[in-house]
């Protein structure tokens, strides 16, 4: 009979076979069935360096935008309209959304604290999506000022137009709100600030359902403008002054400009977010799937942050009083143009 030895060390177990008279001496590994390392097996590869750099062009270009953007809709302005309460806070959200970003770019695939890393998500989350819902309203209002032109509606009042800006900030706040208040799992990727992490069934239907309210918003916005193009294109043909047709030409690239930007900022990511809320309910379970649903994720994310520093070429088109700022700061022209009182603040093509 033979002498059989055992000695374990960590998870590996070592069995030595030692013949009592002769023979070879025979070593098998047996690994446990627990994992050999604790960390969280989704990494974040080229973004550990990729994101930094985004986030901070984006958040330099975002402070440069907006900041001359809602000075000049609060000083500058003597009469406010409803496009003028929109456009201000959509740069309030755009603004508030750059605030974010210093701690995505501080905490990034780091163990900071999570409990920071939990408010911030939450907080860049309900300012992209305040965004989202202000430019919808900006294009309702375009809609309804160009394509009936004669009839007045109430949210075209400064007073409702207002109190639809407060509406818009309720919901993304309650939405946002149970957020705040879900349990995170004890698992090693929950341990990581901004990172792939496991969710719940409240947090999934939450997230599920703004990217369903995203493609009905999205359908309106498609349907909007391609009336707007329609009737502009008719309106130039049927007109021979040069002006009229400037006009109209000048709307009408304006109509694709603003759909363009709301179609590449925001709809690569919601066709991203569906798969990557199944993965993190584990309906998606494999591994290579979910490390690939990151990486997108995290990619298409830096896309819809660029729509921040977007919004400020809508301004430029929508707001005279803006326009004049921007043009006045490139020729070093920026002081006396501030200084000037402003009679007919947003009158644009929009209006008319």
């Amino acid at each position: 009979m033979g002498l059989l030895t055992n000695s374990t060390l960590s998870d590996v177990t070592i069995k030595t076979w030692t013949p009592e008279t002769s023979g070879p001496l025979s070593l098998h590994l047996n690994v446990s069935s627990s994992p050999t390392f604790n960390g969280c097996d989704i990494q974040d590869g080229l973004l550990t360096w990729l994101l930094p750099v985004v986030f901070s062009l984006v958040c330099g270009l975002n402070l440069l935008s907006n900041i001359p953007a809602l000075f000049v809709f609060w000083r500058n302005c003597q009469k406010s309209t409803s496009m003028t309460i929109y456009m201000r806070n959509l740069a309030i959200a755009d603004l508030l959304l750059a605030l974010c970003l210093p701690f995505r770019i501080a905490y990034q695939n780091s163990n900071g604290p999570l409990l920071l890393c939990h408010i911030i998500g939450a907080f860049f989350y309900l300012n992209m999506y305040a965004s989202i819902m202000f430019l919808s309203l900006i294009s309702m209002d375009r809609y309804l000022k160009i394509i009936r032109p004669l009839q007045q509606y109430k949210i075209h009042r400064v007073q409702w137009s207002s109190r639809a800006t407060y509406i818009v900030w309720l919901i993304n706040v309650v939405c946002i709100f149970p957020l705040l208040l879900e349990n995170k799992e004890n698992e090693p990727c929950s341990q990581k600030c901004f990172h792939f992490k496991k969710k719940g069934t409240v947090s999934a239907v939450i997230n599920l359902t703004a990217v369903m309210v995203f493609f009905v918003l999205l359908s309106l916005f498609v349907y909007s403008y391609a009336k707007i193009s329609v009737k502009l294109h008719r309106a130039s043909l049927m007109k021979n002054q040069p002006q009229t047709k400037r006009k109209s030409n000048r709307a009408m690239k304006m109509s694709f400009v603003v759909l363009l930007i709301f179609i590449v900022c925001f709809v690569p990511y919601h066709l991203v977010r569906v798969p990557y809320i199944l993965a993190q309910i584990n309906i998606i379970s494999k591994l290579p799937w979910k490390q690939t649903l990151h990486i997108a994720n995290e990619l298409v994310l830096c896309l819809s942050t660029l729509n921040s520093c977007l919004d400020p070429v809508i301004y430029f088109f929508l707001s005279d009083s803006f326009k004049r700022v921007v043009i006045a700061t490139f020729q070093g022209k920026l002081k006396v143009i501030m200084n000037k009182q402003v009679s007919n603040c947003n009158r644009s093509v929009s209006e008319m």
